[in-house]
């Protein structure tokens, strides 16, 4: 390595052991509407019986606790893709329940190479960018930030009290990479909503469809995301294309995925299928996200913030970054008000 990689590793915090929230953080010198695209299933809900109308069902082929650590500035996350039991499930890169009170958060910190969905389960967070966006997310709301070739922005919490949600990292693809930054958000109001004919099952469909609801948010990386609560007794039948890979992270209650039993913080990665079957065989609801996409099969290079194809590109997205270019030009001018 030359000195003035050296020297450029050590001014980004990458030297050793990098947050993957802020080893980029560095200062200098003082430092349009989206064509919908969906996936369109047949989900049904039946308290009377198990069967699943599956003909490959997907049973649970990798079972991980997302564990409490350190991330951020003061704050709190429970990682369960993006550790090391579970490096990336592609093309996912991250996911991270997070939970933060002031004045902890995420401060000032560049993205390239990939998309953030932020999805608010208590509390609220306020987040602000380079290019002058700036809005709230409440508890239900949706950002889906689009990195692209490049974004520096800030996450903090909006007021005291707890915040919680999930923070989800999706892989673009080499063609999409250095795409122009662009932002999704939905109101919590505004997320479409599905149930089943029993009323045992409610769905909050993000990307996708399900329960006869489909989301209005563009996936570039053709990606499924539902929040489901399923009440005592009731039972899903969920279709997920084939091809996808998917996985299920519990966000509170007891459930039967499949034939695996699992409680919150835990994340399912489902094997090869067309659909899974979820029970809640508790006395207590039961809460938790199912997320599919369509693997992307390009080589994956992470550094920090940084997601590209190759190290050369890692390092060329390390430079930009340091030297203010291509997609980082207002970076060394700006700082957040938080």
């Amino acid at each position: 390595m030359t000195t003035t990689m050296m020297r450029l590793r050590q001014h980004l915090g990458l030297v050793s052991s990098p947050s993957i929230y802020t080893s980029a953080i560095a200062r200098f010198g003082n430092n349009t509407p989206h064509r919908r695209r969906t996936t369109r299933s047949r989900t049904m809900s039946s308290s009377a019986s198990d069967a699943a109308p599956f003909e490959k069902p997907r049973a649970v082929v990798k079972k991980v606790l997302a564990e409490s650590q350190p991330e951020g500035q003061g704050a709190t996350v429970r990682r369960s893709i993006g550790r090391h039991e579970l490096r990336n499930l592609d093309p996912f890169l991250l996911l991270d329940e997070f939970t933060v009170y002031k004045p902890a958060g995420f401060p000032d910190h560049p993205h390239r190479g990939f998309e953030t969905v932020t999805y608010m389960l208590e509390g609220a967070f306020t987040h602000q960018d380079f290019a002058g966006h700036k809005g709230t997310i409440k508890t239900g709301d949706v950002q889906w930030m689009t990195a692209g070739r490049g974004i520096v922005h800030s996450e903090m919490p909006a007021g005291d009290g707890v915040h919680k949600g999930l923070q989800l990292w999706i892989n673009l693809s080499s063609k999409d990479k250095m795409i122009e930054p662009r932002y999704q958000e939905l109101e919590s109001k505004d997320i479409s909503r599905g149930e089943s004919e029993d009323g045992g099952v409610e769905a909050r469909v993000i990307a996708g469809e399900a329960l006869g609801a489909a989301s209005p948010v563009y996936t570039r990386t053709p990606t499924m995301y539902v929040d489901f609560t399923m009440r005592p007794g009731s039972r899903l039948h969920q279709p997920v294309p084939e091809g996808w890979n998917a996985f299920v992270y519990v966000v509170d209650g007891e459930g039967v995925f499949g034939r695996e039993t699992a409680t919150a913080h835990y994340c399912l990665v489902l094997g090869p299928g067309d659909g899974v079957s979820v029970w809640n065989r508790s006395t207590r609801p039961l809460r938790f996200v199912l997320v599919a996409g369509q693997p992307l099969g390009e080589p994956v290079v992470q550094h920090g913030p940084f997601v590209m194809n190759s190290r050369a590109q890692i390092q060329k997205a390390m430079e930009d970054y340091y030297y203010g270019k291509n997609g980082f030009e207002r970076a060394g001018q700006w700082s957040s008000s938080a």
